[in-house]
């Protein structure tokens, strides 16, 4: 079989290396002796047919652009209806929800494939590593790295991708959504070099096929070496937090 990788708008979702999601399924698909071509889609061409797409992170006004596109040519939502799998990090998982909000505008209308609504925060950025465990049993804790204001609330229709363990993700204590073979997160890194539990996942919905395991021993240095670094740092200031209570308590007595 052939399978086709589709990364979405690469010229507008590609500030954060995310289209690197789609070399890492491409390679892991070719590793099993599965053929599968890596197809570029930029924003001037209609979206060409694949059987898994990948969308990115972005600046506001790129975010919005492609928005408008993809709400125009509607292939992503005939390919949703095939049962081709998504995977939309960031922006792109933000304008794959029914509406979202760029600075100083009012909600813009999303591509509607995800029942979600994404508004600016009201505090800081999240910015740094997230760990997050999935609510799916098939997965182990995801690790990668944020950079968003959004805030972004699931509606009724969608589960949430991972319970968020550090890091900030939705806002409410969870990251990501996922709706049948839709898959959208906060995560970075890319996502799935970092995780590539997640990338078989997702090659699995797309080939319909039983995958045997890969040697993964550095993939699996990397992810060690994050999920550890993020827990100690945790661990860190909960230990700086209770001397400063200790010290306080102290000093009232």
């Amino acid at each position: 079989m052939s399978l086709r990788v589709v990364v979405v708008h690469p010229d507008l979702l590609g500030t954060y290396g995310d289209g690197g999601n789609g070399v890492v399924l491409v390679q892991r698909a070719r590793w099993r002796g599965i053929g599968a071509e890596l197809v570029e889609a930029t924003s001037e061409s209609p979206l060409p047919t694949g059987d898994l797409y990948c969308l990115g992170g972005g600046e506001d006004a790129a975010q919005a652009a492609s928005a408008d596109r993809l709400r125009a040519d509607d292939a992503l939502a005939r390919a949703v209806e095939r049962g081709s799998p998504v995977l939309a990090v960031c922006a792109g998982y933000q304008i794959l929800g029914r509406t979202f909000a760029v600075a100083h505008s009012r909600p813009l209308a999303g591509v509607g494939l995800l029942d979600v609504s994404t508004s600016k925060g009201a505090g800081r950025r999240a910015v740094g590593e997230i760990l997050a465990e999935p609510l799916c049993a098939q997965l182990p804790v995801l690790t990668g790295f944020e950079n968003h204001g959004g805030v972004t609330v699931r509606g009724s229709s969608v589960a949430p991708l991972a319970r968020v363990e550090a890091g900030v993700g939705n806002g409410d204590g969870t990251d990501g959504a996922v709706s049948g073979r839709v898959v959208g997160t906060y995560l970075h890194g890319p996502v799935l070099a970092r995780n590539p539990a997640l990338a078989d996942l997702m090659l699995s919905w797309a080939t319909g096929l039983t995958l045997e395991p890969l040697d993964d021993a550095e993939e699996t240095a990397l992810r060690d070496e994050r999920i550890a670094a993020v827990r100690a740092r945790r661990a860190r200031r909960g230990l700086s937090r209770l001397e400063r209570y200790g010290r306080y308590g102290r000093g009232r007595s």
